[in-house]
C-alpha cells in the first residue's frame, strides 16, 4: 500500500497532478472530501470548516507540533458537541488523514499531508513549483481567470500559506528535504509529471 502526498506552490498544477496520478494509478484521490470528513467528525457545516482553514492562518500552526497529543485526541473523541476552533480542526485532519492512510492507496492533495505522515513508511511526498509568470498563466488556462484575478489569488494564497507554516520554525513546505521529490513544473509538462510520479510509485509497488 502507497501514500502520495502533493504539495504545491499555489498555481504548479499539484491537484491537477494528484487527480491524473489517481486515476492512472487507480488511487483513492482525497482533496476537498476532507472538508466533508472533518465536518461530519466535528458536528458541524462544511462552511464552518471552510472558514477555518481560510481564516486561521494566524494560530492554526500553533498546534500543529501538538497534533500527536493524546489529549487533544482523546478530548476530540469524547467531545460530541458541535464544534469546531483551529485546535480541533487540526487534530480532527490529523486523525483523517491518518485513516485514510491505513485503508487504502491513496493521493492526499495539500493540507499538510507532508508533515502528518512525514514518518510514515509507506508515504512519499511530492512538492510541486514553478515561475510565478507559469503559475499564473496556469491559473488563466485551468481556471477561467484573468490575468490580474490569477496574480491576486496566488499571492494571496501563498501568502496565507507562509504564514501557516512559518510555525513550524525552521521548517518551511519549500523545504526539499521534506520530499521524496521536487518538480519544476516551469520545466516539465504535466504528463511528464505524471509519468515520474507514477514510475515512482510502481517502483516501490514491486
Amino acid at each position: 500500500m502507497s501514500i502520495l502526498t502533493v504539495s504545491r506552490q499555489f498555481g504548479a498544477g499539484g491537484r491537477t497532478l494528484g487527480k491524473l496520478v489517481a486515476r492512472r494509478m487507480e488511487y483513492t484521490l482525497v482533496d476537498e472530501d476532507i472538508v466533508g470528513m472533518i465536518a461530519e467528525r466535528a458536528r458541524v457545516s462544511d462552511n464552518w470548516v471552510r472558514s477555518i482553514e481560510k481564516e486561521a492562518g494566524g494560530s492554526l500552526l500553533r498546534f500543529m507540533n501538538y497534533i500527536v497529543s493524546p489529549r487533544y485526541i482523546n478530548r476530540i473523541l469524547v467531545d460530541t458537541r458541535g464544534y469546531i476552533d483551529e485546535e480541533v480542526y487540526v487534530n480532527t485532519l490529523y486523525e483523517v488523514i491518518n485513516e485514510i492512510a491505513r485503508e487504502n492507496n491513496s493521493v492526499i492533495v495539500g493540507r499538510g499531508g507532508q508533515y502528518v505522515l512525514r514518518d510514515h513508511p509507506d508515504a512519499f511526498h511530492v512538492l510541486l513549483i514553478a515561475n510565478l509568470n507559469d503559475r499564473i498563466r496556469f491559473m488563466i488556462n485551468n481556471y477561467q481567470l484573468k490575468e490580474e484575478q490569477a496574480t491576486t489569488v496566488i499571492r494571496v494564497r501563498e501568502k496565507r500559506r507562509v504564514n501557516l507554516y512559518r510555525k513550524f520554525g525552521k521548517e518551511n513546505y519549500n523545504q526539499p528535504e521534506l520530499y521524496n521529490m521536487v518538480l519544476n513544473m516551469s520545466r516539465l509538462s504535466m504528463d511528464k509529471a505524471v509519468d515520474i510520479v507514477c514510475t515512482m510509485l510502481r517502483s516501490v509497488e514491486r
